[in-house]
């Protein structure tokens, strides 16, 4: 069962929190964040804590723009994304796992918001997760 973390509203997800937390799984965390702050990308990531889902998030832009969301959880972090229809043959034609295509096929809609989520632990997975950021980055 996967359990969400970082749900208490006075501890704010430092380094030290997050190494302590993520265990093996922050180096993963810390080369998703030099690559998405550095270069080309320049992302910002943007902690809060949201009432409504009773933890801290991570929102990672670009300028104004919501790139994607990040959250925390036991062994693992997760990316989501939102896409709208027309951006479904983008998605398709994207070279990434048959796996994350499939997931975010099958995904219950939100509205009019497609979701996609990404469970992260590994630092081959970042190759698929660059290039899904890339794309929604440059997306209308």
């Amino acid at each position: 069962m996967e359990v969400q973390l970082l749900r208490e509203q006075e501890i704010f997800p430092s380094r030290e929190v997050l190494q302590d937390i993520l265990g093996k799984v922050y180096d993963v965390w810390a080369e998703l964040e030099t690559i998405v702050m550095q270069g080309e990308l320049a992302l910002t990531l943007e902690w809060n804590y949201y009432r409504d889902a009773k933890s801290w998030l991570c929102k990672v832009c670009h300028k104004k723009k919501t790139v994607f969301w990040l959250s925390v959880w036991e062994g693992f972090f997760k990316a989501g994304f939102t896409f709208t229809e027309k951006h479904l043959k983008g998605i398709a034609d994207l070279d990434i796992s048959e796996q994350i295509k499939e997931d975010f096929y099958r995904a219950k809609p939100f509205g009019k918001l497609l979701p996609m989520g990404i469970n992260l632990d590994r630092q081959e997975q970042l190759v698929d997760l660059l290039k899904i950021v890339k794309f929604k980055k440059e997306a209308k």
